[in-house]
This record gives structure tokens, sequence and C-alpha cells, in this order.
């Protein structure tokens, strides 16, 4: 086999493998989602959306730049390794303390005196996933999907029972607490267990100054971007109300679930393989755009399905207590047609570019985010919402036109493959459109079922009929995976 071939069979595999896992993490989440915020208020999860955003910063911190180095590496060395883990172990840390130290400033700011009892709780996520950073990028590196989608639904799985029980009995705002930190607790214990990587004292500075450029570019990127794609938030919470950031919060949390779930599994996947091909530039502008196409087919039906089903998904598995958030989920989940096409189009840049065309990036987009926020945040929260999809575009031109000077890839090209996408995807929506109209009358239950019936049998049906090369790729995809499942049964 060319490697060529094997390096689209590791892809494949890893993508359906990771596919698989977040399909089952996504349905658990869906789960423990609807019993929890069910038996907790709005104002409740606005204190968790609060905390959340300086999670989701630090996080960055740990997560992103050194361990991505580590993976673009060809060959990584010993002390590379240990230096990395020292570096996110004595960040974690530090980042923990210092939230632990500022959060009763935090409660004071909001008014909201429990958030100062949570929080020391929460943030021990923090030096929990300091702890298995490197475990999780040698998998990564090493393609062992199988394996890392193993330890993730385990983790959702434990965690989620967890949650429900606490709270079934009563622990309401700490259910949702117990999860988040006991997932973690149990990620970095099978990673520990499955991984045959330990630290050793073998540490160079030499090692740390020769991955410093890239990652730190990578950390500052990825930092202003999170704390663009989360500062709504905060205003949300001071300008309006606990409450309002609560349905924007569960809005932008089931959005996420479908959105998460797949482009996780593809950048995962994608950014070591366009890595593994970026010297050969035929190669690596097909990848490019298989990708994408690949990306655009799972992700365009499922957010136009979400936005029209949005009501009849709400009153079936929510209370009506939740149901304001209706209007944001719908005008939000637009993101993820736009999200995934320019995550791809990062990767890319990651890949093939030294770093420094990535912060130059982030600043004009980060330029254009200020502006809309600077607009939207005196209207209201649904304005917010539009301003957070108009912005979502911009990164998405921006981040293609970026990338298409680092690839063979033309536009006219890139356009070729997504128009029957798109077109398909359109006609999906008026198909089921179209049958909840004829519906409107039944059951919540029925209406929903006949709506997700009719979607997928037009778009699979379409893809079938126009014989879409997406649709061909999709179901290679999908019989590697059920060999692959069949292999390890």
């Amino acid at each position: 086999m060319t490697d060529q071939g094997q390096l689209s069979k590791q892809v494949a595999s890893g993508v359906a493998w990771n596919i698989l896992e977040k399909i089952g993490s996504t349905l658990l989440q869906i789960v423990v989602s609807i019993v929890v915020v069910n038996r907790i208020m709005p104002d409740d999860l606005g204190v968790i959306a609060v905390l959340t955003v300086f999670c989701a910063l630090s996080q960055v911190v740990i997560d992103s730049g050194f361990s991505q180095t580590l993976i673009r590496k060809t060959k990584p060395t010993t002390s590379d390794f240990n230096t990395v883990f020292i570096f996110d172990i004595v960040t974690s840390l530090g980042l923990y303390l210092l939230l632990v130290t500022t959060a009763p400033l935090l409660a004071n700011y909001y008014n909201w005196d429990l958030l100062y009892k949570v929080a020391p709780i929460l943030y021990l996520v923090l030096p929990l996933n300091g702890l298995c950073v490197i475990q999780n990028s040698i998998m990564v590196k090493e393609f062992k999907f199988a394996t890392l989608s193993t330890i993730i639904f385990l983790s959702s799985l434990i965690s989620g029972v967890i949650a429900i029980a606490m709270a079934f009995s009563g622990f309401g705002i700490w259910s949702l607490v117990g999860q988040r930190v006991s997932m973690m607790a149990v990620k970095a214990i099978l990673l520990w267990i499955k991984s045959p990587w330990r630290p050793s004292r073998d540490i160079d500075n030499n090692s740390f100054k020769e991955m410093a450029p890239y990652s730190l570019r990578l950390i500052i990127t990825d930092f202003i971007t999170a704390l663009y794609n989360n500062v709504a938030q905060l205003f949300i919470g001071k300008i309006y109300s606990a409450d309002q950031l609560g349905y924007f919060n569960q809005a932008q949390k089931l959005k996420d679930m479908p959105v998460n779930a797949t482009m996780l599994s593809i950048q995962n996947v994608t950014f070591s393989a366009l890595s593994k091909i970026s010297d050969n530039d035929t190669k690596f502008a097909e990848g490019y755009r298989r990708i994408i196409m690949l990306t655009s087919f799972i992700m365009f039906p499922i957010m136009a399905g979400l936005i029209s089903t949005a009501e009849d998904i709400y009153m079936l598995v929510l209370k009506p207590q939740w149901h304001p958030s209706i209007p944001y989920f719908r005008i939000l989940c637009l993101i993820g047609i736009c999200y995934p096409i320019a995550a791809v189009a990062y990767n890319v840049l990651k890949a093939r570019s030294d770093g420094g065309i990535i912060l130059r990036l982030e600043i004009i987009k980060k330029m254009l985010m200020t502006i809309i926020l600077l607009i939207t945040i005196p209207i209201n929260v649904k304005a917010i919402a539009w301003g957070m999809v108009i912005a979502s575009a911009c990164e998405m031109a921006l981040n293609i036109a970026a990338s298409l000077r680092y690839t063979t890839l033309s536009v006219s090209k890139l356009l070729r493959t997504l128009a029957p996408i798109v077109a398909l995807t359109l006609i999906m929506i008026i198909s089921t459109e179209f049958i909840g109209y004829l519906s409107a009358n039944y059951a919540v239950a029925l209406r929903l079922l006949l709506k997700i019936a009719t979607g997928v049998a037009t778009y699979i049906l379409g893809g079938y009929i126009l014989r879409m090369e997406a649709f061909k790729e999709a179901i290679v995809i999908t019989r590697q995976l059920i060999e692959k499942v069949a292999g390890r049964s």
C-alpha cells in the first residue's frame, strides 16, 4: 500500500472511531443535560457559564501550543515530552491558584454569592487536565484513536451517571460541577493507565526554546479566540441577568454538542494527517479539499436540521422554563455551518505556516469582533447572537483566504466542491419544513420523528441519486468503521 493510501486509511479510521465515540458521548451528554437542566434554574446555569469562561481560557493555555507542537514535530525527543509535561503541571497549578484567589472578586462583581463557593471545586478540572495532556497528545500523534475514543466515552459515561445521581438527590448546581470534575478525573486516570509514557528527569531548556516560538503563537492565538468566543457571556451576565445568561448558555451548549462531537473528531485526526503530508503540495491540496468536503457534508444537514426542529426538540425534552432559549438556539446553529470550514482552514495554517500569520489573522478577526460586540451588546441578547453569527462567517472567509496561500487548491475548485452540498441541504430543509407544515397538528414526538425521517431520507437519497463525491466518501468511511468495530468484537 502506498504512503498516500496508508495515510488515507489512517485518517478515515481515525475519523470513524472519533465520530463513533463522539456520537456516544454526545448522546450521553444530551441525556445528562436534559435530566440535570430540568432540575436546576436558569440562573444556576448562568453561574456555571461565567466560571466556564475562565476554565475555557485556562484550558487553552494548558492544551494549546506545546501539545500541538509535539503532534506536528516529526520526531519529538524524550526531553520534549518531559519539558511540555512540566510546563503543563506548573501552568495548570498556577492558573488554579490564581482563579480560586480571585473568585470572591468575581462573585462581588456579579453579586452572585454562589459563584465563589462553586469556583474552588469546578476549577479542579485545570490541574487534572494538566496531568494528562502529554498522554492525550501521544495517542493523537500515533493515531491511537480507538483507545482514546474508548477512554473519553467511559469518562462521559461515569461522569454522566454521577451527575444524574446527584441531580435526583437534589444537589442542583453541584450535579453539573460533579459531572465536569469527575469526567476530567476519570479521563486522567484512564490515560495514565493506558499510556506507557511516564515522565523522567530528562529535561532540556533548549527543547523549550526550540518549541516556544511556534507554541506561544498558538497559545496567544487560541487564547484570543477563546476569549472572544466567550466574552459575550460575561457581558450578558452583568448587563442583563443570570437567567438570560442561562437561556443563552443552554442554547449554546445544545448547539455545541453536535458541532464539537464532529469537529473535534475531524480536527484531531486531520491536523496530524495534514502535518504528515505538508511537504507534498499536490497531496496536501487534495487532502484539504476532501476534508472540507466531508466536514461540510456531515455538518451542514445536522445544523440545518436542528434549526428546523428546534421548537419541537425543546417542547419534547425540556421544561417550559427553558423555552425562552429557542430563538437563541436557532440563531446560534448558523455558527455550526460556518465554524467547521473555518476550523479545517485553521488546521492548514497550523500545519504549514510558522504561526505568524495565524496571530496576525486573529488580530484582524478580533478587531472585527470587537466592533460587532460594541454594536450588539447594548441592544439585546438576540442581537448578540446574530453578531456572533456574522463574526463566525467573517472568520470562515478570512481563514479560507489565508489558507489558500499555503496550498495549490483554488477558490473555484473549493466552491465546486461545496455547491452540491449546499444545494442538497437546501432541498432537505424545504422537505422538512413541508412535512412540519402537514403535521402541525400532530403530537410533538410524532411530528419531530416525521421531520427527522424526512430530512435524513431526502439527504441520503439525494446524495445517492446525484452520485455526489461526498456521499461516496461517507460510505467508504462508514464501511471502514463497521469493519473496525467488527474486527474488535
